[in-house]
């Protein structure tokens, strides 16, 4: 258990926590949301102790172990297995546990040769993935990961959401991918307005909550200002009059005694759209046989083809890191040659290109507002101002230089700079990268609005679930074109490495030897599967039995919130005690039940994959 009491912590002015604080409890799963900088990062570097709050303390148990997620890369091993199996935990029976780590490095993408090569000839991406990797390996009570995703492809991504579901132990994460947090977590804690607000469930029943609050306090407000003004005119109009000296006296003392409520400052979303240039035409980019290799002795990366692209398409182009998926953008883009075959734009494209790279394109020594002026010689200063106000640049922010800016603020500058111009077409090479969760969603609602094609690479399945009408699938050691949505994808065909059984390791018995009684094995195999039918239905009963409940209390509490806020403005007050009162119940009952789940949950997805286990060690012992 970790318990946060009264954080304050300020960078200047800036305040980022303000008397914060929570408790995390055992066996807990924590989404940490937040705006960019308000604080997440720093959370995470104080419960390190790479950072120390200002004021209020942070309570970590002796011998409680965390393991983080570091960007800073320092190998010692001249092979990647031997790297990460410096992580494993001491074990006192002398028991070689190093196929943990070749488990969970097999599962962030590495191959069996990746396994011998030096960490320094890996990728910068791949170094942070054997950086995650031994983290994972070290099975620390608490794991701390900001950010995991951003160098992981769509499969290592699915592999880690099911490494972290069956996490037991303590977890907070950091991530702009709602669905793989909520997928992973049990509960999310907002950083809101300098403090921090923890529920069981998924983000948005935080946001719910903090969105019905904060309408609730500015009704309130409201209220409440209107009262103090009939107050202060009575105080006004009567203090001469020596018959109502009392009766001011006594309405100027409750006025001193009650609390004014302060009007809550404005906090910006990104909120903006893509500006759409007319299409005439039916077709608007043709891909013909397209092969590209980036040496004659190489196997080629893309081999033969072809697909068009029409004004409602929303292609992705998805797969793992390092088959392809950008190669095969830059062709599209007309960046890259191909060997064979060609790309044909139609005269009237007017594409936005959305780059990987591109970061690191912009002019460090310039200013927001130059490099979205530096976009077009029509661009005036005036517009370039808008569209800084757009991106969160407000005011004299646009005036900041690119090399201050943090990777989510470079993000939207890039973002920015693509609205400066009229286009038809987007192209986007992973834009989720370095944005918030609640730019993220902009984004995705932005290019859902576009009227005119998308082609996007992406390993966000959010993203592709919301957005993709066809996919570019680099899998199995090639490049398919399939006609369909990504859900579609996954029932009709799916991933080859998630359809191939992996053969588990086999116990060998003291000779070495595997002995097989083939009738026996059947037996009892067909002994565990009913086993399996009548636990695994006993428990899913009783989580839809509490997952009923959850839907009737969820209910019960949207009617109350409803009865406060029509109290509210009513300002009835001993109503609001009353209905507060009901709320705060139904709310702990809520929450009750939610641990509930967790715990059923918990013992469902245990109880499976103890299941799965049996039945595959029997599988392989037949064969």
């Amino acid at each position: 258990m970790i318990q946060v009491n009264n954080l304050d912590k300020c960078y200047g002015r800036q305040v980022i926590f303000d008397k914060a604080g929570f408790t995390l409890n055992p066996g807990e799963r924590v989404g940490l949301v937040g705006r960019n900088g308000h604080g997440k990062s720093t959370l995470f570097k104080m419960i390190l102790g790479e950072a120390r709050p200002d004021a209020g303390c942070i309570s970590i148990p002796n011998g409680y172990k965390i393991g983080h997620l570091s960007q800073h890369i320092s190998f010692s091993e001249d092979t990647v297995l031997k790297e990460a199996c410096l992580s494993l935990p001491d074990n006192e029976d002398g028991i070689d546990e190093t196929y943990k780590a070749e488990t969970i490095l097999m599962g962030l993408g590495f191959t069996l040769e990746d396994l011998t090569v030096d960490p320094s000839a890996l990728s910068g991406g791949y170094q942070v993935r054997l950086n995650l990797a031994k983290v994972l390996v070290s099975d620390p009570h608490l794991l701390l990961l900001d950010e995991p995703t951003n160098y992981l492809d769509v499969l290592s991504l699915r592999w880690l959401t099911q490494f972290l579901r069956n996490w037991r132990k303590e977890l907070i994460i950091i991530t702009h991918d709602r669905d793989f947090m909520d997928g992973v977590t049990t509960h999310t804690m907002a950083i809101h307005r300098c403090k921090m607000r923890k529920e069981a469930g998924p983000t948005e029943k935080v946001y719910q909550q903090l969105l019905m609050e904060e309408e609730i306090h500015e009704k309130s407000r409201i209220n409440d200002d209107r009262k103090r003004k009939e107050t202060e005119d009575f105080i006004n109009r009567f203090r001469a009059k020596a018959s109502k000296a009392s009766a001011v006296q006594s309405r100027i003392k409750a006025l001193q005694k009650k609390e004014r409520l302060e009007k809550l400052a404005d906090l910006r979303n990104l909120d903006f759209a893509f500006k759409a240039a007319p299409f005439t035409g039916k077709v608007i980019m043709e891909a013909n046989d397209l092969s590209f290799s980036f040496d004659n002795d190489s196997a080629p990366l893309i081999d033969g083809l072809t697909f068009s692209v029409s004004k409602e398409d929303r292609i992705a182009i998805i797969g793992k890191n390092g088959k392809g998926k950008t190669t095969l953008l830059n062709l599209l883009a007309k960046e890259l040659e191909p060997k064979t075959g060609f790309v044909r734009h139609h005269d009237q494209l007017q594409k936005a290109y959305f780059g990987q790279t591109n970061i690191n394109r912009l002019a460090m020594h310039k200013t927001v507002e130059e490099e979205i002026m530096d976009v077009h010689p029509d661009c005036n200063r005036g517009t370039a101002r808008k569209i800084c106000g757009i991106m969160m640049f407000p005011g004299d922010n646009a005036l900041k230089k690119i090399s201050v800016l943090s990777g989510g603020e470079k993000s939207r500058v890039l973002l920015g700079k693509l609205l400066v111009s009229p286009v038809n077409m987007l192209m986007l090479d992973e834009p989720t990268n370095h944005l918030d969760m609640e730019s993220n969603d902009s984004l995705v609602e932005a290019i859902d609005a576009f009227d005119g094609p998308v082609i996007v690479v992406t390993h966000s399945e959010m993203m592709l679930h919301a957005l993709a009408t066809r996919l570019i699938v680099f899998d199995d050691g090639k490049v398919t074109l399939f006609e369909g949505t990504y859900q579609d994808f996954l029932d009709r065909v799916g991933w080859k490495s998630e359809n191939e059984s992996g053969a588990p390791r086999v116990k060998k018995n003291a000779s070495g030897n595997k002995s097989v009684n083939k009738k026996q094995l059947r037996r009892e195999r067909a002994e565990l599967l009913n086993k399996k039918s009548k636990t695994m239905g006993a428990l899913q009963k009783n989580i839809d039995e509490a997952e009923k409940e959850v839907i009737k209390l969820e209910q019960k509490i949207e009617q109350e919130n409803r009865e406060i806020r029509e109290a509210s403005l009513k300002g009835e007050g001993e109503a609001i005690k009353i209905i507060t009162k009901k709320l705060h119940d139904s709310k702990a009952r809520l929450d009750a039940l939610f641990a509930k789940l967790d715990l059923l949950h918990a013992e469902f997805e245990g109880r499976t994959k103890a299941f799965e286990e049996e039945l595959e060690g029997l599988l392989t012992a037949s064969k």
